[in-house]
């Protein structure tokens, strides 16, 4: 396929929820060992009052085996929150727009959890969590896919390379008076195969390269497309980290 009809095909595919599916056959990444959604499932089945922090689409919940009674979900981003309804809703979760401070009384839950969170409000969690209630989540690590980000934007420092370690997330959680119990990270190889598959990522994750259109950065986007052609996939790696803490 052309340059041109790949740049048009991922300029023009839906980029709402937080299923990656469109990149099959055009990307690969390498998952943690560890089993975020199987661990989540193990988790849920025995809470009875649960939060899932930031859901996205809602897929990730939808698909662990089953729901606590007392099933609630945030998400902000007003098209994630529509699907995650639609997802949710009918197996019994109840699904709020996403704002802080969090909607709920203190020590409601006994489980929150939260997948690829953009923040942590580390004294919120503290707050509606239970006395001996647990925070449950998988996060993106620090320099993550900064190959690409680097790519488009040049050399990042240090502050920006270093801002999501882990190190900081337990600092952090122990100030809001959370004791962590278990914390793991994997680096992670991830490949693109063609340009559509980087223009797809770079709208979806939009974190990545802020402000990213193909129009500003199309003289860049045409020297990878040129590269990948010749040498391969672009290479990158993804950071990711485990993190479980329980409320004192």
């Amino acid at each position: 396929m052309t340059f041109e009809k790949l740049v048009a095909e991922a300029d023009a595919v839906s980029v709402e929820g937080w299923d990656f599916s469109w990149l099959d056959g055009r990307a690969t990444e390498q998952r943690p060992s560890w089993g975020y959604q199987r661990l989540l499932g193990q988790r849920l089945a025995s809470a009875s009052a649960a939060l899932d922090l930031e859901t996205g689409g809602g897929e990730v919940l939808a698909g662990v085996p089953s729901l606590p009674r007392l099933m609630v979900a945030t998400e902000s981003w007003p098209p994630n929150l529509a699907k995650a309804s639609a997802l949710l809703c009918p197996r019994g979760a109840v699904v709020v727009a996403g704002e802080l401070p969090l909607p709920f009384a203190a020590g409601t839950f006994d489980l929150v959890s939260s997948r690829h969170p953009v923040t942590n409000d580390w004294p919120e969690i503290a707050r509606v969590l239970r006395p001996d209630g647990v925070y449950f989540s998988q996060q993106v690590g620090p320099a993550s896919v900064f190959e690409l980000v680097e790519y488009f934007r040049g050399p990042q420092p240090s502050e920006a390379r270093n801002s999501r370690h882990p190190d900081h997330a337990v600092a952090e959680a122990e100030a809001a008076g959370l004791e962590v119990t278990d914390l793991r990270a994997e680096s992670l190889r991830t490949e693109f195969f063609d340009i559509g598959a980087v223009i797809y990522f770079l709208r979806k994750v939009i974190w990545m390269v802020p402000g990213f259109t193909v129009g500003e950065y199309l003289p860049r986007l045409r020297a990878l497309h040129e590269r990948i052609e010749r040498d391969g996939p672009f290479v990158a790696h993804t950071t990711r980290f485990l993190i479980e803490a329980r409320k004192r």
